[in-house]
């Protein structure tokens, strides 16, 4: 599909081919002969092969610079073939001392990175008129498939992703809000990032399988990669701390933020006024990136200025009001998500029972809808929740597994119903409430 392979990707995959020799190669021929030197030594013994696929260079480059690193008595090969990439080398005493200084200052060891300055080149390019954009009814579609209900939600989602707008998704726990923020990522276009940054001969690493999808097509150049546009989310257990981009130690490189793992997507902060410091301050270290676009990280005490072009997304089970007028603005989408009704909790429940790929019959269906019937009409009055038929379904078929069953039964359901902590809470203080209405009515 165009859409997620447009015109400005495809001139991308074009410009970034991999280069040969390190004439070619954007990054200087110092680091990374250094680059492979402490690989060599951190292996003892390797062969160049596995030099190739761990760095992402191509086998030319890496035989270019093993021919440097033999001539200057660094290393020797030892063994292989007639095929080069068999070759296999091994780290000289003046070789593993060089390393070893290297390796106190500069201590990854890894794929090459990407010059913070070609990086920088490649988003402007690609973040260029990112929006407003046109986006096709079958891409929304696909996006939204299997979302029940939610009708007004999803409108005002696929504005804020043709705008570029943030936005505040709220209402109560359990109806959906983090689910159906995270389909953001599926209606933006794709975009090309390096995995990792150099900076000051620094390695920055960029891309994060958690929070970055790869997509099926790829550039020729291992060192990038197109992702679907990133949804990164952080909880209750966001900090200010957790903002700012931090050495580690035992990777030898440096971690970017949320922020900066957000850029061209969308960055939800869920759950917000549950965290441990104050949302206001949250929000505040926000502003700057939301408005500027950018962000400053600092390397080994060296300013550098990283784009941040997301899209914030905040979302809270709290009162709306207890925000800031101020960072309202920010985000001047509003998206309120009310309570479930009880045929989306059963179409929901269904659509889990499917997907897990059960059998089931409609017993015990309008077993499971009498759950959320109110008790006038012969229900249990719980309240619904999306979580509820999520959670209900799997628990039913670990039963039915351990039961050795073909289905799943009432009985079973029952089981899972019981098993529930929320469901059982709920119970709990049902029979309270129907004494009330009993009260009422006598």
């Amino acid at each position: 599909m165009d859409y997620y392979h447009n015109e400005k990707i495809q001139k991308i995959f074009n410009y970034l081919k991999q280069p040969k020799s390190l004439k070619e190669i954007d990054l200087s021929s110092t680091f990374i002969i250094n680059l492979i030197l402490k690989l060599v030594s951190s292996y003892g013994s390797i062969k160049v092969l596995q030099i190739h696929e761990i760095t992402g260079l191509n086998m030319d480059l890496v035989e270019e610079c093993m021919r440097i690193l033999e001539k200057e008595d660094f290393c020797v090969p030892t063994s292989g073939s007639f095929l080069f990439s068999s070759v296999e080398y091994t780290v000289t005493k003046q070789g593993r001392e060089k390393a070893n200084k290297m390796l106190s200052e500069n201590q990854y060891v890894g794929l090459a990175p990407v010059p913070y300055a070609h990086y920088q080149k490649i988003m402007e390019i690609q973040l260029k008129d990112r929006f407003p954009t046109k986006i096709p009814d079958e891409v929304i579609k696909k996006a939204f498939k299997g979302v029940v209900g939610s009708k007004k939600a999803k409108q005002t989602l696929v504005e804020a992703a043709i705008g570029g707008n943030g936005f505040f998704i709220y209402g109560p726990p359990g109806t959906g809000k983090t689910f159906l923020t995270s389909k953001m990522s599926d209606l933006l276009s794709p975009i090309v990032i390096p995995k990792f940054i150099e900076f000051n001969e620094q390695v920055i690493q960029l891309f994060d399988p958690d929070f970055h999808r790869k997509c099926p097509e790829q550039p020729e150049d291992p060192r990038w990669v197109k992702i679907y546009a990133p949804y990164v989310f952080t909880g209750s257990e966001l900090t200010l701390e957790k903002f700012e981009t931090s050495y580690n130690h035992n990777k030898g490189l440096y971690e970017t933020s949320p922020i900066i793992k957000a850029n061209g997507g969308v960055l939800l902060l869920d759950d917000l006024g549950r965290q441990k410091e104050d949302h206001n301050a949250l929000l505040n270290r926000l502003i700057v990136s939301m408005e500027s676009k950018k962000d400053i990280i600092y390397i080994k005490g060296a300013p550098v200025v990283i784009e941040t072009h997301f899209i914030p997304a905040f979302s809270t089970n709290l009162n709306i009001t207890i925000f800031d007028e101020a960072h309202l603005r920010r985000a001047p989408l509003n998206i309120h998500l009310e309570t479930p009704s009880t045929n989306e909790i059963i179409e929901v429940f269904k659509n889990n029972l499917d997907a897990l790929g059960e059998k089931y019959d409609e017993k015990m269906i309008k077993r499971f809808e009498k759950v959320y019937t109110p008790l006038v009409s012969g229900g249990e009055q719980l309240q619904p929740t999306f979580a509820h038929a999520r959670d209900i379904a799997q628990i039913a078929q670990a039963i039915r597994m351990r039961k050795n069953e073909e289905r799943i039964t009432e009985e079973i359901l029952e089981d899972a119903l019981n098993q529930h902590i929320l469901i059982v809470l709920q119970r709990k203080f049902t029979p309270d409430i129907f004494a009330r209405i009993l009260e009422k009515k006598g």
